[in-house]
């Protein structure tokens, strides 16, 4: 690559306007404390050493940098006992360098954020989610590492304009990279590898965003997936949080094991990606009555996969050791492993290239992709131009981070790792401030559902927002 191409792309990985002054942070200071005093382009340098703390970034503008000195990493330490490593609320942000290691909720999570950069960093179960941008625009997640997770390794939650490459997401007890309810992203150049299954396009009914749309999966290596599913005690120092599922997005029975799931996802293009020696199919495409996923149907979801192309991939070696609904489906069919690409269900205007050159199992509906189809002239799914920040009121800033904070964990009527929200919010009616305050220092109260981590770093008036809007909450 010429430098003329080297550095418009690194120029693209920084947070918009960091033009401030650098604060150093070292040990015994706190990390906290250099962001509350920092101002809207300022840099916070951290230099290598083990910083038990979590982190929330609630000021625009701010780059979050550590300092890697000969192999040494600044780490941020959850001791298995806190819940999230890092919290960014704050738009054009940059979280750059970092260790994050035995948090029981998310590793780094920005919540309705736009503009913001996760690169280069690493991230260490056993967190529910590892990396996980919900409800935000105009994002890269860049270069990072993220294994032993609980859940999902990188986890994209209704967001739109985003780029997710060039990471390593590797033997979480989950899912490698997950996109749910999100519309113009591209997953590119990572490597997906030991997950229980690899990547998901997710669209999940009672959410606010209604839909799954546009999704690039290209030139990715998504190797060995599902063989065997990845138990939660495997993940590196410590246990899995407490009483917390499995693995739980709503879903009724345990993932197929496969490299790709397409669940009732529309627009989705697959192409140029290595398949190799996923227990299950390589690419499964269902839809939500085939996967019997959710016993609450949203009437504003469409729950068939539309206008979904799988373009050229090498599949090698994929269908050897099928679990779940693919392991009956093969058997039923009479065949020695799962195929390649596996249609359960209806959809439309699905288009498949090449389609003898692949193995494929209810595909026989779908059409054959025009010769010569690629995606070659998406370069990315960012915009050119950062979204402009917005001026909200206090009630605004309420209905803001319910979406960004709450809906990570709750939809209206569906289980998703959280309750209900129809359920979780019926002890309150009538008293906001008793739910504020619960909000802030919840107790596990249901035995098949983990524990909601405090939200306490909320400020008190948000978070009375946020309970007036749960409890005035109309179906979304």
């Amino acid at each position: 690559m010429t430098a003329a191409r080297i550095l418009p792309a690194l120029a693209m990985m920084v947070s918009y306007g960091a033009t401030g002054e650098t604060l150093t942070v070292s040990q015994p200071q706190t990390i906290q404390s250099a962001i509350s005093r920092a101002k809207t382009g300022d840099t916070i340098r951290i230099l290598p050493g083990v910083y038990k703390e979590t982190l929330y970034i609630d000021k625009d503008g701010i780059r979050l940098s550590g300092n890697i000195e000969e192999g040494r990493w600044p780490i941020l330490d959850g001791e298995n006992r806190r819940s999230d490593g890092v919290l960014v609320s704050g738009h054009n942000v940059t979280v750059e360098n970092l260790y994050v290691r035995r948090y029981l909720g998310n590793g780094i999570m920005t919540q309705g954020a736009n503009n913001f950069s996760i690169v280069h960093n690493r991230v260490e179960g056993p967190s529910f989610y590892g990396i996980f941008p919900q409800y935000g625009q105009n994002g890269l997640v860049a270069h990072n590492v993220v294994w032993g997770i609980h859940g999902t390794g990188v986890y994209v939650g209704m967001s739109r304009n985003l780029d997710v490459v060039h990471n390593e997401a590797k033997d979480n007890a989950g899912f490698g990279i997950e996109v749910e309810n999100s519309e113009h992203v591209l997953i590119e150049n990572n490597y997906i590898h030991g997950n229980t299954q690899g990547v998901v396009l997710n669209l999940i009914p009672g959410l606010p965003l209604k839909s799954e749309h546009d999704i690039l999966v290209r030139d990715n290596f998504i190797i060995r997936n599902g063989i065997p599913a990845v138990p939660a005690s495997s993940a590196p120092h410590g246990a899995a949080p407490p009483n917390a599922p499995a693995i739980d997005s709503g879903t009724g029975e345990a993932p197929e094991g496969s490299g790709l799931l397409i669940n009732a996802a529309d627009a989705s293009t697959v192409e140029g990606n290595l398949f190799d020696s996923n227990g299950g199919a390589a690419i499964m495409v269902i839809d939500h009555n085939f996967g019997q996923m959710f016993p609450f149907p949203d009437p504003k979801v469409d729950p068939v996969p539309d206008d979904n192309q799988i373009l050229r991939n090498l599949f090698v070696s994929n269908g050897e050791q099928p679990v779940g609904r693919t392991l009956r489906l093969v058997q039923l069919f009479k065949k020695a492993k799962a195929p390649d690409l596996l249609v359960g269900g209806q959809g439309r205007r699905n288009c498949v290239l090449a389609r003898a050159e692949i193995r494929t199992l209810g595909a026989e509906e779908w059409s054959d992709c025009p010769p010569g189809t690629t995606s070659s002239s998406v370069k990315t799914m960012r915009l050119e131009h950062p979204v402009p920040t917005p001026s909200l009121t206090l009630q605004q800033k309420g209905r803001l981070t319910y979406l960004a904070v709450c809906t990570g964990c709750h939809a209206f009527d569906t289980r998703i790792s959280g309750p209900p929200m129809v359920a979780a919010r019926a002890p309150y009616t009538g008293n906001p401030q008793r739910l504020a305050d619960w909000i802030a220092n919840p107790t596990k109260r249901r035995a098949d559902y983990p524990a909601m981590p405090p939200q306490s770093y909320l400020p008190p008036e948000v978070r009375l927002e946020v309970a007036k809007y749960v409890l005035g909450l109309n179906e979304p």
